[in-house]
């Protein structure tokens, strides 16, 4: 079973690698930005090491619930930073929410979450840096402005965090199948195998992707294959995803170009607007 330190672990390995390459394509401006995502990974993990104890959940598999108590004394950043990297993709307030209540204990309301990000914004500009990840909004493709409907976390890189025309699907597809593989972890791992919160959301996932869900089985949560899920998701990603990471990756780099630090993690203003339209073109 992994942790968030073997995922941080992980992850500061894949970017150190992808530095590599980027420097190596004389891609500056790429390698400026995922050396920007190492130092916050790597902060993280330095911050896990100084708690003692993981604070987050791994990206996935989802591993067996921790003691409720320890879970309920987690502020409500922590809550919502497990959520949203179990899933790996920028979420609703909604879906951070059943997210959380399926997988993980504690509490949490999507009423935390407005004033939660407004708090977020306002600690990063205070002190830039000083926390290991920031919850940001999400950045639109063509102007680079907030969506505020949607949370990300300040470590992914800004092709992640960026949402183009096709990026609402793909990141259902792909959250469709975090969602599997931490249902087919749970019945593999936990005695009750996988709580009714858990089916309940794989299935609401699983309605809306053809193929996902067994021709015999009509409204049973519990009948639902998570590999069956997972296959049907993946079939129709593999449709969308070049498309979308093209779109993506364009933003990205223009947001490179064209934002300054805190802007690439909270959007830019709507002054900015014109400018970075001018960019665009």
């Amino acid at each position: 079973m992994s942790d968030p330190l073997d995922a941080l672990e992980k992850s500061i390995s894949t970017l150190r690698r992808a530095i590599r390459d980027a420097s190596a394509a004389g891609d500056t401006e790429r390698a400026g930005e995922l050396r920007m995502q190492l130092r916050r990974a790597e902060r993280a993990w330095d911050a896990l090491v100084d708690a003692g104890e993981p604070a987050t959940a791994p990206p996935h598999p989802v591993p067996a619930a921790a003691p409720a108590a320890r879970g309920s004394q987690l502020p409500a950043r922590e809550h919502v930073h497990r959520a949203l990297m179990l899933l790996g993709t920028p979420a609703a307030p909604k879906l951070i929410v059943g997210v959380h209540e399926a997988f993980f204990p504690g509490e949490l309301s999507a009423s935390k979450l407005s004033s939660l990000r407004r708090d977020e914004e306002r600690s990063y500009r205070s002190s830039p840096g000083a926390r290991p990840y920031y919850l940001c909004p999400a950045l639109a493709h063509d102007l680079l402005t907030p969506v505020r409907a949607l949370i990300t976390i300040s470590t992914w890189t800004l092709d992640q965090r960026v949402i183009g025309p096709l990026s609402p699907r793909v990141d259902f597809l792909t959250g469709a199948i975090r969602i599997a593989e931490a249902v087919r972890t749970s019945a593999e791992s936990t005695a009750g195998g996988p709580g009714p919160e858990a089916l309940r959301l794989l299935w609401r996932f699983a309605v809306n992707i053809p193929d996902a869900l067994p021709r015999s089985v009509s409204g049973h949560e519990g009948a639902m294959d998570p590999q069956q899920v997972i296959d049907a998701a993946g079939a129709e990603l593999d449709v969308h995803v070049d498309a979308d990471r093209a779109v993506r990756a364009e933003a990205a780099r223009r947001a490179r170009k064209s934002l300054k630090d805190d802007q690439q993690l909270f959007g830019a203003p709507a002054q900015g607007v014109t400018h970075l339209r001018t960019a665009r073109a």
